[in-house]
């Protein structure tokens, strides 16, 4: 299944996404610096820009996902993963990379940065109620199911 997502290229040295394989889910997104490289110190969180912008296909969204060779090598990653680009949002794309790694990270022109996968979107009707259904859960949150894999299961 395809669908079309227009991309609007805003200036030179942009680089249209595009799948790095036939069985890639996601299209790689680069880096387009207006001032030349950018430096990402450790620690550190810049907003790298990509130089385009994009339509999403309606009902879906555009996700921004890190890029697994800069994450285990480098330590580079998206602060908020995934990101959301909505069907509605015209401007530049703009990735927020935070560095976790040991060095400062120099991102170049060209650079692919972050990965872009087009999803589907179910939008949810709200129902106000005065009581949820009871489930063997419950309220447990963060953690209430352990980090070990139980026996038969």
């Amino acid at each position: 299944m395809s669908v079309e997502m227009r991309v609007k290229v805003l200036r030179a040295g942009a680089v249209v996404p595009s799948y790095q394989t036939e069985g890639a889910a996601g299209m790689d997104l680069s880096a387009c610096p207006t001032d030349g490289a950018i430096t990402i110190a450790r620690g550190a969180i810049v907003l790298v820009p990509t130089g385009i912008s994009i339509a999403v296909p309606r009902g879906h969204e555009g996700q921004v996902r890190p890029r697994s060779g800069l994450a285990s090598r480098h330590g580079i990653t998206l602060v908020n993963s995934p990101g959301t680009i909505d069907c509605d949002y015209r401007g530049e794309v703009m990735v927020p990379v935070v560095n976790h790694g040991k060095e400062d990270f120099v991102v170049e022109m060209g650079m692919r940065i972050a990965q872009l996968v087009i999803a589907p979107v179910v939008r949810a009707e709200v129902v106000p109620v005065e009581e949820l259904d009871v489930t063997l859960r419950g309220a447990g949150g963060f953690g209430s199911t352990g980090v070990r894999a139980r026996a038969g299961a």
